[in-house]
């Protein structure tokens, strides 16, 4: 196989929650590989990552909003397909976690959480499907999910709910999807040094519990999630569809 199969050139890119952290770091990764990417937030101002594309000589933009508004999520799709001209490559990486235990977790923080991390999702994903059906040619959907995928987690009921949900999602619309020439897979990352999980990071107990479970010996930094991304939404994963692509320093090995 060569090279050229990991290169994105002149594919339109939108990644959801690319502000900072993960999302930032894979919008960057798949502008290095060629690819014009939208970039999202909550935030109204753009982050570095937009900055960053624009240095790589790649077409960027930023769309703030909250992907639990319906009317932010078909925005985001119709920004995308004005500025670019198509959407080739949607990665779903907008999420957020609300810690609390079980018997506590409030109503409002359920929904929330199910609304940012599972229902966008599967909104964003079938209006980026629709708009790929009617272009006709290949498209790739990367959905980031999570360990809770596989594991139920400690004070995230919702979260890991969500997470389990994403991975379901992924092979539900792969099956649909695959013979169209629209993948649809999924990076589960590990515990990764961002914002939300500067808590358990400041933890002393758990920032040591954690690090001795990992073969890796350290938390995962945004930039160890760039080779999925790219390889999931670059010709070279072709024929890979439903797949969870677990980036974890060896944590489910342990």
């Amino acid at each position: 196989m060569s090279l050229d199969a990991f290169q994105l050139n002149a594919k339109s890119a939108l990644v959801t929650g690319s502000h900072k952290g993960l999302g930032a770091a894979i919008a960057i990764a798949l502008a290095q590989a060629g690819a014009n990417v939208g970039c999202h937030g909550r935030d109204p101002k753009p982050g570095n990552a937009c900055d960053e594309i624009s240095a790589l000589g790649r077409k960027t933009f930023y769309f703030a909003g909250d992907v639990a508004d319906a009317k932010v999520c078909s925005g985001l799709m119709e920004r995308t397909v004005a500025e670019f001209g198509s959407i080739d490559i949607l990665v779903n990486n907008a999420g957020i976690i609300r810690r609390a235990p079980a018997a506590e977790f409030s109503a409002d923080y359920w929904n929330e959480v199910i609304a940012v991390n599972l229902t966008a999702v599967f909104r964003l994903s079938q209006l980026a499907g629709l708009q790929m059906l009617k272009q006709g040619k290949p498209g790739k959907i990367v959905n980031i999910a999570s360990l809770l995928a596989f594991q139920g987690g400690i004070l995230v009921p919702a979260y890991a709910a969500a997470k389990g949900g994403v991975a379901q999602l992924t092979k539900a619309l792969s099956n649909e999807w695959a013979a169209k020439r629209i993948n649809v897979n999924a990076i589960a990352p590990g515990y990764m040094a961002t914002d939300n999980t500067a808590a358990l990071r400041a933890d002393p107990v758990r920032n040591r519990q954690i690090l001795e479970r990992i073969p890796a010996g350290r938390w995962g930094d945004p930039e160890d999630l760039a080779g999925a991304a790219v390889f999931l939404c670059s010709p070279a994963s072709d024929y890979v569809h439903g797949h969870v692509l677990v980036v974890d320093g060896g944590w489910l090995a342990r």
